[in-house]
């Protein structure tokens, strides 16, 4: 194998940049071309990729995003635009993609690995959500963001005698919103897996007033079953004994710099990318379990979400 392609692909995470130049710089220590592919799947469509060399992975390691940007398409989940994928990495005598990204992104890699191409996933998502690795690129820099908020709203809730409400980013996951939670000293949680009702939301923000708390945090999953705004009036009209106010994070949780675990992390992943692809693997997912970096076959990958386990709900109920 002499030429590879690297491409990000789904929601941005902190710590793609930091996983484009490990791919760069660990083929380039193993003789091959690396070749970036902008815009993700719409980018291979196109045809827009080039060479990558160590200096343009310059100074990256710490940028959050990714230079390579990321593009939704639908084109390449037919038949016609599968082959003119094959025929743009044919163009560039592509032998080899690594995709970084999440669920979607990694489906789209199955496809490539079932069309005969060589394929290696690297698992990114601030949700948490990707089956069969401990974590993924960006988790605990988006996390870091979070907390980073539930500490400022803290000090301000207690000043004034509130109740923030916070929506975290999660649709189908509430990783975020019930780690956040119990690091952040939450009193309410709320997540698409184990959703509350407003009105046990009220008696749970009642309990905490009457108790004599100076404050009150609710982190709120996006995939709770009603909108933060609709929670918001609902417990204005209750009564529950604090002011209350709403904070959306919303994109803020995908934006900043990596900390220094998604460095790591992304690092060790695109090296370990590019040593399976040119061993020969193809289909599989790099993951990381316990300590050791492994692989995941895609397929198993992306027939299920990874689950929240039961301790951490466990916590988040005896610590409020």
């Amino acid at each position: 194998m002499k030429r590879i392609a690297v491409m990000t692909s789904g929601g941005d995470a902190p710590g793609m940049n930091a996983a484009i130049r490990a791919v760069v710089r660990a083929g380039i220590a193993q003789g091959i071309e690396v070749y970036g592919i902008r815009q993700a799947y719409a980018g291979l469509l196109s045809g827009d990729m080039e060479l990558l060399t160590s200096r343009e992975v310059s100074g990256i390691l710490q940028r959050g995003g990714t230079i390579l940007q990321t593009a939704r398409n639908e084109e390449f989940k037919t038949a016609q635009g599968q082959r003119k994928a094959l025929r743009r990495l044919n163009e560039h005598n592509i032998e080899g993609v690594i995709v970084i990204g999440g669920d979607g992104s990694l489906r789209g890699a199955t496809v490539l690995h079932d069309l005969g191409v060589p394929t290696v996933g690297v698992p990114a998502s601030i949700d948490n959500d990707i089956y069969g690795t401990d974590t993924s690129i960006g988790v605990d820099t988006a996390l870091n963001t979070i907390l980073d908020a539930l500490d400022r709203l803290r000090d301000t809730a207690t000043s004034h005698n509130r109740c923030f409400l916070i929506e975290v980013m999660g649709r189908n996951c509430g990783y975020l919103a019930l780690t956040g939670g119990i690091l952040g000293g939450a009193e309410v949680i709320i997540t698409p897996e184990r959703p509350l009702s407003m009105e046990d939301v009220a008696r749970d923000l009642e309990s905490a007033y009457v108790k004599g708390k100076a404050h009150a945090i609710a982190v709120i999953a996006e995939g709770a079953p009603y909108k933060v705004t609709e929670l918001q009036e609902f417990l204005e009209k209750q009564h529950v004994g604090f002011e209350i106010r709403l904070t959306i994070l919303g994109h803020t949780q995908r934006g900043g710099g990596p900390t220094a675990f998604d460095r790591l992390l992304a690092t060790r992943m695109g090296v370990e990318a590019v040593k399976r692809l040119l061993a020969g693997e193809t289909g599989v997912m790099v993951a990381r379990q316990g300590r050791v970096q492994t692989t995941v076959p895609l397929k198993e990958v992306t027939s299920q979400q990874r689950e929240i386990t039961g301790e951490y709900y466990d916590l988040a109920q005896m610590l409020q």
